[in-house]
């Protein structure tokens, strides 16, 4: 790394790096199910899906005294770990491009990190089936911040980073992640594969939105410059 100019892309995990939406709809409804919660639909799932488990499951039951949605909480990490193991389906595919375009911005001198609603034990599983570890030089998830938009993960990734928020692009596929740069003072960036739709995303601060990964490296060339 090399003085305050250093140049960071931020991404997403579920939804931007990799695909888990069967896993965690899965999850969620036999969580609710068990646990005498009424029906709550997949789109209202999907709508939460970014934020930290706790505040996705304040959302979805209202009514949950604090004892309730911890003890969701957990029952939903007890599920979602047994149906991994149960279905045995492999690691949650990448994205179409995706290691392309990581590729592709580190060989060309960008630092990455990665904000994510997930755990840290999540996300390193993640990292580690995919060989994708070494890529990035900041991890950030909910076990050390507030829940997304808070731009706490932002903030902290362009500190150990040693960039600034200008030279910073956020890279996400829900309004939270838009927020959350923007909140933070950072470029964000959309992706349509993910789980919020292309108007929520511009809604919430997007300044574009991808449609394909390819795309990816140079709008960061063109938003924060060339990194020498």
């Amino acid at each position: 790394m090399s003085g305050i100019y250093t140049k960071l892309v931020i991404f997403d995990c579920d939804g931007t790096l990799v695909d888990s939406q069967h896993i965690i709809m899965d999850a969620m409804r036999e969580t609710f199910a068990a646990n005498g919660v009424a029906h709550v639909s997949d789109a209202a799932v999907r709508s939460t899906v970014g934020l930290s488990l706790d505040e996705a499951i304040k959302l979805l039951v209202p009514q949950g005294t604090p004892d309730h949605i911890a003890e969701l909480v957990e029952a939903y990490k007890s599920t979602f770990y047994r149906l991994r193991v149960e279905q045995d389906s492999g690691p949650d595919p990448l994205y179409e491009g995706t290691r392309e375009a990581l590729t592709a911005l580190d060989k060309a001198g960008y630092l990455l990190g990665v904000a994510t609603g997930n755990s840290r034990r999540g996300l390193d599983r993640i990292l580690k089936e995919h060989d994708l570890a070494d890529m990035f030089v900041t991890l950030q998830t909910a076990d050390g911040h507030p829940s997304k938009p808070h731009p706490s993960m932002v903030l902290k990734a362009v500190a150990e980073a040693g960039s600034t928020v200008e030279n910073t692009v956020m890279v996400g596929d829900t309004s939270y992640d838009m927020l959350m740069g923007c909140k933070a003072g950072a470029h964000s960036l959309g992706v349509n594969w993910g789980y919020h739709a292309v108007d929520e995303l511009l809604e919430a601060g997007a300044k574009h939105v991808a449609s394909d990964y390819a795309e990816i490296p140079a709008l960061v060339r063109t938003w924060v410059g060339e990194t020498s």
